[in-house]
């Protein structure tokens, strides 16, 4: 098997590059390098394969820890950019048939290249390899569903509360109208893709270290047509908006998800549509709180209200009005409870806790001032 390239080196990042640095180096160079922006540059097509291969294995985190690892490990003397071993160089096997020592190499200390070096050798860390990068997959002929689409929706807490609907727009890729998904202008042909020789994929690497990714220049289809549709430009498809109608089921919370069956991705091929999944997000309200099951509003009072005692109506959120007797001394923060006024979910609703608020007030007159005084003399109030 021939020597790897440092796939860190083909992005030109360091090792410790994060998710983020290596997607920003990986999309310019696809950009800079892409067979369309570089129509007959065999060399720029071949940067374009080399960069979507180290971008494969390093932009999936499962794929990227094995890399690193048989990288560290240096299973492929000089075939990882150098990588070696803590604790000495790797000495290689002067007897050995398939060993062979590289051009201008000195010394026991030398980097060696083994062509022949086949990673079923590697008993465990083969069949890593092996899964980690399957080859010979043929492109799919059957149709194939489409993707699931997935959004967040942001809701009224009233809404959340009680259920309700909401509709949003949302973006999915529809089939080309002007060309019916074939991406080819009227009139034109469709004939094999020179690039992947109507196969659908290219392969980058060799034997078992290869992956299969869909080829760029056919999109995976096989096809190239002799001119492309002007609408899609040879895509196939368009990036449109439509309105879809959202059920939120009464007692939605932030993080509640819902599925709707069809209103995903176009399948391929015939292929039924993919399904959306919704993750709601319930926005804050100034005058609702929700603790499970139950509701918090609060109710002012005046002081005299809560010294002497009194009657308060509140609104409940289903528009239901409730009156709350405030017992003589009661305190700010005090809750009371109402049955049954709360969120229904699952076949049962929690309660109402309505918290009292005392209001002060900021200014008084001389003869309130005074009156205030005389009390707080009588009660042996001091201030």
């Amino acid at each position: 098997m021939a020597p790897q390239k440092d796939f860190y080196a083909v992005l030109g990042v360091s090792a410790s590059a994060t998710a983020d640095e290596l997607k920003k180096h990986y999309r310019r160079l696809a950009k800079q390098f892409h067979p369309d922006s570089n129509k007959g540059d065999a060399k720029a097509s071949e940067r374009f394969k080399e960069i979507s291969e180290a971008y494969t294995v390093l932009g999936d985190e499962k794929k990227r820890k094995q890399y690193d690892e048989m990288r560290r490990l240096g299973a492929f003397s000089g075939g990882f950019g150098g990588a070696s071993r803590s604790g000495g160089s790797t000495r290689p096997n002067t007897g050995g048939a398939g060993a062979r020592r590289p051009s201008g190499a000195a010394g026991a200390g030398g980097n060696y290249e083994y062509p022949d070096f086949d990673v079923g050798g590697l008993g465990g860390l083969g069949d890593l390899f092996s899964s980690m990068f399957g080859g010979g997959r043929q492109r799919p002929t059957g149709p194939e569903n489409g993707q699931t689409v997935e959004t967040s929706l942001e809701v009224p807490f009233r809404t959340a509360v009680l259920g309700g609907k909401v509709t949003i727009d949302l973006e999915v890729n529809e089939e080309c109208a002007t060309c019916a998904g074939s991406g080819a202008a009227r009139g034109a042909k469709l004939q094999p893709c020179p690039e992947c020789a109507g196969r659908g994929t290219i392969s980058f690497g060799q034997g078992s270290f290869a992956t299969v990714r869909p080829c760029p220049m056919c999109l995976g289809k096989g096809t190239v047509p002799t001119e492309k549709c002007g609408t899609c430009n040879g895509a196939g498809e368009q990036r449109s908006k439509r309105k879809v109608n959202i059920t939120v089921p009464s007692g939605t919370e932030s993080g509640g998800k819902i599925r709707l069956k069809g209103q995903g991705g176009r399948g391929v091929r015939g292929g039924a549509p993919g399904d959306l999944l919704i993750t709601f997000r319930v926005k804050d309200d100034p005058e609702w709180e929700r603790d499970g099951t139950d509701l918090i509003t609060r109710a002012a009072v005046n002081i005299v209200q809560a010294t002497l005692g009194s009657k308060v109506t509140v609104e409940t959120l289903h528009d239901k009005k409730v009156t709350i007797a405030i017992p003589a001394g009661t305190p700010s923060g005090k809750r009371f409870r109402v049955r049954g006024q709360g969120v229904a979910k699952d076949g049962k609703a929690g309660d109402l806790l309505v918290e009292i608020a005392v209001q002060v007030p900021s200014t008084l007159t001389p003869e309130q001032t005074r009156l205030l005084k005389e009390f707080a003399a009588a009660a042996g109030l001091s201030y």
